[in-house]
């Protein structure tokens, strides 16, 4: 067993599933937010053998200039709960904080976009190169995001690469509970999107895509889940196109409620600019929904075309009504490649099998640290 001193940004479904599995695999697991405040994205309680800390954080995001003294604070949890080992992410966030404050063994788990986005330039560039130079190891998600960690100056045979993952059992093929008939969609072709309203996740390509599709495909309709900033501009761009009735928005969905969703849906799609392995993508798969995803480097890892998905160009929706066309011409084949989505994802996007690559970044991060602790007693013995 292992006292793990767990920091993150917020509290999402991400974070409660680590947090679980973490206590249920034997960890004594404490829990400090970088935001006490804003609005939860998990409804789900933080599990009940977790301690969560109190300590002074702000409410909403912090600015650069109070990270120094949200450092100190850490640093007097660290002092306190004496943690074995340090889990912190995303990197410019929970991460930041942790290196900022001297944490080791520390391991910096990416949450993707903090690389490949927030990392490209400026101030989210040199805190990314700050903390992974100070991090034991480091933990992504995918390839993309292990190439990105590298060229920030993290050594290769410290990075642990593995997907998150989903609950094979939650995520799978079955009924959905009567949702697809009251939506009156029982001889509909339905898609469904996941993910949050905003540029970064293509919400844009998307309706711009769909809306052309849907002008010759009468049978079209779109689950749409989530919300987000652009919500004022989603709204208006249905009212322009006259797709109120073959859209539904579903707001925000709990974790329970979401098989449901992906199993009244004939097909996922996301217009992402960015990802690494994304578990909406992961989720999907595992319901059996063949995929329509924007040809970034992340998806392209998980989706093979004409196999159990298909690419279309990042950023076009020209590509996206193109796409959409030619796998409504091949629907002939959908229940092989709902197969295939579902085998896709029993490979490679099982939680209860990733989870223990974890556990061995922990050890990693260990050993990383003890050796640097030999090193600095052998040279002031010297």
């Amino acid at each position: 067993m292992m006292r793990v001193l767990y920091v993150t940004r917020s509290y999402t479904p991400h974070d409660r599933r680590f947090l679980t599995a973490l206590v249920q695999s034997g960890q004594e697991v404490h829990y400090a937010r970088v935001e006490s405040g804003g609005r939860l994205q998990e409804s789900r309680p933080v599990p009940e053998s977790v301690r969560e800390i109190a300590w002074p954080n702000p409410e909403r995001r912090p600015r650069w200039h109070e990270m120094p003294r949200l450092a100190r604070a850490l640093r007097q949890v660290v002092d306190e709960v004496r943690p074995q080992v340090v889990h912190a992410g995303p990197v410019q966030s929970g991460a930041f904080l942790a290196a900022l404050a001297g944490s080791h063994p520390l391991v910096t788990m990416s949450w993707g976009s903090d690389l490949l986005v927030d990392a490209l330039r400026g101030p989210g560039r040199w805190s990314a190169g700050f903390t992974l130079r100070r991090s034991d190891a480091c933990v992504c998600d995918c390839e993309t995001v292990r190439k990105a960690a590298a060229a920030l100056g993290m050594p290769d045979e410290r990075i642990v690469v593995f997907p998150w993952g989903v609950d094979l059992r939650q995520f799978s093929p079955g009924e959905d509970h009567g949702l697809r008939a009251r939506l009156g969609w029982e001889d509909a072709c339905v898609l469904i999107s996941t993910r949050g309203w905003e540029r970064l996740y293509g919400i844009d390509v998307l309706l711009a895509g769909f809306a052309r599709a849907a002008s010759r495909h009468p049978a079209l309709r779109l689950l749409m889940l989530g919300d987000g900033s652009l919500r004022p501009q989603v709204e208006a761009r249905l009212r322009q196109a006259g797709l109120e009735g073959r859209i539904h928005r579903a707001g925000q969905v709990g974790y329970d409620d979401l098989p449901a969703y992906y199993r009244a849906a004939d097909a996922y799609v996301s217009a992402s600019r960015v990802d690494g392995s994304s578990v909406s993508l992961m989720e999907a798969l595992a319901c059996g929904l063949p995929a329509l995803v924007s040809d970034i480097p992340g998806n392209r890892e998980w989706v093979e075309p004409e196999a159990n998905g298909w690419w279309f160009r990042d950023g076009e929706a020209r590509s996206l009504e193109q796409t959409l066309d030619r796998a409504l011409a091949a629907r002939g084949r959908w229940a092989e490649m709902a197969r295939s989505a579902r085998a896709s994802a029993e490979a490679r996007a099982d939680w209860e099998a990733n989870f223990p690559h974890l556990l061995r970044a922990y050890d990693l991060a260990l050993a990383v640290a003890g050796d640097k602790d030999r090193r600095i007693g052998n040279a002031q013995h010297a």
